[in-house]
């Protein structure tokens, strides 16, 4: 989570569903690159590397979604 505000992202909550052993967070990028470029400026960082974490090594799955504000 340092990184990604580091990098400008703005983390909007962290959830856990217990019942169906879930992670969800709100993510979120308002600057001069889309989401998708940040997001990949974040995965191919030298910091992002050296944490030597692979999220294949422990997440099942991952549903990402681009979601608008309403209010």
């Amino acid at each position: 989570m340092p990184l990604r505000l580091e990098l400008g992202f703005t983390i909007g909550g962290a959830w856990v569903d217990r019942d169906r052993n879930q992670f969800v967070w709100l993510i979120s990028y308002d600057g001069a690159e889309t989401f998708a470029e940040r997001n990949a400026m974040y995965w191919s960082s030298p910091a992002r590397t050296a944490m030597n974490l692979d999220p294949d090594d422990y997440l099942l799955s991952t549903d990402d979604r681009t979601v608008e504000e309403r209010y």
